[in-house]
């Protein structure tokens, strides 16, 4: 188990370090009791690199917070094996609105390593961790400002009046019986290769489309018809939990052809 410094070493690097950062910052240190004492601070690391690492993986035993300008707060602990360093790490933002979804997208501002002397590591901590914090700050700040309410994808809009119900049949072909597709609808389905055929008084998409093409025509079918108000429902044309009756075996009927032969 690593050996860790002793209180004085912590806390008195931890205020030299706050005297030396740009504007005003104070410092408080914390003993842990027990191991996951740690985690109620550490919960809130804004880091997903070696300082996250440091604060699951060791038993660290305390840490400091440094309390900056505009709500700024950086953890600091030992670094565990690293006797002359330390590990210097942004919190997460809390109150002001701020919601789990105001984060999404924003880069962590990942901690650092800093040597353990408060002048070089002010200066490694002002050049390289404080403007990643703060224009993450500035992000989470402006989402929570303009987005208070988590993106939630709104329900279904009521049930359209019209519907076109097309079947997936047994040969493979997927179609819909002629007098069952709203008029406006039709030119829709010829656009997209539904052929009608007279003598099953339907139109078809043919099976020869293959599986890939049959699924890229009906996505266009859908979104085509979804700005006409037309709904889609797919059916297949045989349900296994139900007993075929005599009436659904029965094969489209085609549309009646006039007999009349014309004499020129």
């Amino acid at each position: 188990m690593p050996t860790l410094r002793t209180r004085f070493d912590l806390s008195g690097f931890a205020r030299a370090l706050a005297a030396r950062l740009p504007d005003h910052w104070t410092s408080t240190y914390d003993q842990h009791a027990q191991y996951k004492d740690q985690f109620e601070t550490t919960r809130g690391l804004w880091d997903s690199g070696h300082v996250a690492a440091v604060a699951h993986q060791y038993v660290l035993g305390h840490h400091a917070i440094l309390h900056g300008p505009n709500g700024l707060q950086l953890y600091v602990a030992d670094r565990p094996l690293r006797r002359r360093q330390f590990v210097v790490a942004a919190l997460e933002p809390e109150g002001h609105g701020i919601r789990a979804h105001h984060f999404a997208e924003v880069d962590d501002p990942s901690g650092i390593a800093v040597p353990d002397d408060p002048a070089r590591a002010a200066a490694q901590v002002t050049r390289r961790l404080l403007p990643r914090y703060q224009a993450a700050l500035d992000a989470v700040r402006h989402n929570a400002a303009n987005h208070p309410e988590p993106p939630h994808r709104p329900g279904p809009p009521p049930p359209v009046a019209r519907v076109v119900t097309l079947t997936w049949y047994d040969d493979g072909a997927l179609g819909a019986p002629y007098e069952s597709v709203p008029e406006d609808a039709r030119m829709t389905l010829y656009s997209l290769g539904f052929q009608y055929r007279p003598l099953q008084a339907a139109f078809v998409l043919p099976a020869s489309y293959g599986e890939d093409g049959r699924a890229l025509q009906l996505r266009a079918l859908t979104h085509q018809l979804a700005e006409k108000g037309i709904g889609v429902n797919l059916r297949h044309a045989t349900t296994p939990a139900a007993s075929p009756t005599a009436a659904s075996a029965r094969p489209p009927v085609a549309p009646q052809v006039s007999s009349t032969v014309r004499h020129r």
